[in-house]
């Protein structure tokens, strides 16, 4: 699948217009109703675009601030072993911000679990139960530790920012299943934006019409700006604003009928009448209050602090549950210093702490999007993916002139760990080996371009062929990259 983007047109098109300018209710209903064609002329009869798919939709989990994989996923005895000693003895490495400590092992105690014996660590007791449904990609590196372009790499496959997201390059491949709601939904942290913002869910070169549609995941707030006129408002009910969209389609259709061929009024008639449908679908999706005792209580919604990543996880069953084709929840927003907890993962002055209160966070909200999907017989088609920028040290941070020895780790670019569930995954496994301390993906090491590589072929797309031209270069999600990871397929 390829598509010719025209960049010499010095006047925009009213799609362009309505893009640039409204950024409101009139992009979001363009996005959904476009969504749904853009992609799915091009399928085939299995249902993929090239061939058939083992998922049909995806939650992708994303942890800013840089997950420790020592602490949650990758089992380390040796670093147990090399507790409290000098982690470079001749002096000579610099990590990203500081000079490598002791050897400071996991601050939870790891065990195995489960019918694979894989090991977990403690942070994650929840997480834990499912651990034969995951498959774990122990190898993981990047090419960059700061968090900006650490984000964009894994979201885009590129560290420079204006890139399409994976998300609007599967929609741009399969289109959407729902006429009623975004194809791509984004549902940020309640606490802020991630590193780098909306550029992590924008649509790069490709149409607009594919970059992600954030959501408030706030209860009681409208799930997307500007759905509703303002309560102060009376002048528009829901008779009237129909009588408005009908003399609308008039106008348009008369300016249409004078401009045969033109593909784009067309668009613009059925983005009205897709606003129309947004207010009534988006908040039925967006109600919680349907769902059982049992099921809120799964997600820990009453809990202050576990309650409002659980309310995202349980948004995102219920949008693909609805046709949405690709749901991504971030767990963590952009990084500040803290004074009392980091509102991200990245945890350089107090591992302790902050893995402690985010752990928590991830280990009830992923386990139970786990457990819901499975129950309800939506996991076997639904591809969960949860991944960070980077992983941390095995060396504590120092800190100071002194260098004082903190409870932190710095950044690690060279090795972190990404899990994926579902959509035709084979649970149980472990891929790949960082070395004896976590330093360095030792065995088989992977970059984002080989996992997306492998989400792009459960969901019926070959990576290599899923393209679009711009500026002179069929561009990819995983550029001239990746390899499909077979042995985590089933």
């Amino acid at each position: 699948m390829s598509h010719y983007s025209d960049k010499t047109r010095s006047v925009l098109s009213r799609r362009d217009l309505l893009w640039k300018t409204g950024g409101g209710l009139g992009g979001v209903a363009l996005s959904a109703m476009l969504g749904g064609k853009a992609g799915a002329t091009s399928l085939s009869e299995s249902g993929g675009l090239h061939h058939a798919p083992r998922a049909k939709r995806v939650i992708q989990i994303f942890c800013p601030g840089g997950l420790s994989h020592i602490d949650t996923f990758d089992h380390k005895p040796e670093l147990e072993k090399r507790a409290g000693t000098p982690f470079d003895p001749g002096g000579k490495l610099q990590f990203f911000a500081s000079k490598p400590g002791s050897c400071m092992p996991s601050q939870w105690k790891f065990r195995q679990h489960g019918e694979s014996g894989l090991w977990m660590s403690d942070l994650l007791p929840n997480l834990a139960t499912c651990i034969d449904d995951m498959a774990f990609i122990y190898s993981m590196h990047s090419k960059t530790a700061l968090h900006g372009p650490g984000c964009f790499f894994m979201n885009t496959g590129f560290t420079l920012p204006g890139f399409p997201s994976m998300g609007s390059w599967v929609t741009y491949g399969l289109g959407s299943e729902s006429e009623n709601l975004p194809s791509f939904v984004v549902l940020p942290d309640p606490r802020g934006l991630p590193p780098g913002g909306p550029i992590n869910w924008g649509a790069g070169f490709l149409p607009a019409v594919h970059q992600g549609t954030t959501m408030s995941v706030q209860a009681g707030e409208a799930p997307l700006s500007d759905l509703f006129p303002p309560k102060d408002f009376a002048g528009v009910d829901r008779k009237s604003d129909r009588a408005g969209l009908d003399f609308l389609r008039t106008l348009n259709q008369k300016h249409r009928d004078q401009r045969a061929g033109n593909s784009e009024l067309d668009a613009r008639i059925a983005a009205y009448e897709m606003a129309a449908r947004l207010q009534l679908s988006a908040p039925e999706a967006t109600d919680l209050k349907g769902e059982s005792a049992a099921i809120q209580k799964l997600y820990a919604l009453d809990d202050a602090d576990i309650g409002p990543f659980g309310r995202q996880c349980l948004l995102a069953r219920r949008l693909v549950e609805r046709g949405t084709r690709f749901v991504q929840i971030f767990c963590g927003a952009e990084n500040t210093t803290a004074r009392e907890i980091r509102p991200n993962w990245d945890s350089h002055e107090d591992l302790p702490r902050d893995h402690g209160y985010w752990g928590r966070v991830l280990d009830v909200g992923a386990a139970a999007l786990l457990k819901d999907l499975k129950s309800r017989g939506m996991l076997d088609d639904t591809l969960v993916i949860c991944s960070t920028e980077f992983g941390r040290q095995p060396a504590a941070q120092l800190k100071g002139k002194g260098e004082t020895q903190t409870k932190g780790r710095d950044h690690n670019a060279g090795a972190f760990t990404a899990w994926m569930a579902g959509g035709g995954i084979k649970g149980g496994v472990g891929y790949g080996a960082t070395d004896e301390l976590g330093w360095k993906a030792a065995d088989r090491g992977k970059y984002c371009y080989d996992l997306h590589a492998t989400a792009l072929h459960l969901l019926g797309i070959d990576h290599e062929r899923l393209t679009y031209y711009n500026n002179g270069i069929e561009r990819r999600l995983t550029d001239v990259h990746g390899k499909v990871i077979s042995p985590l397929l089933a």
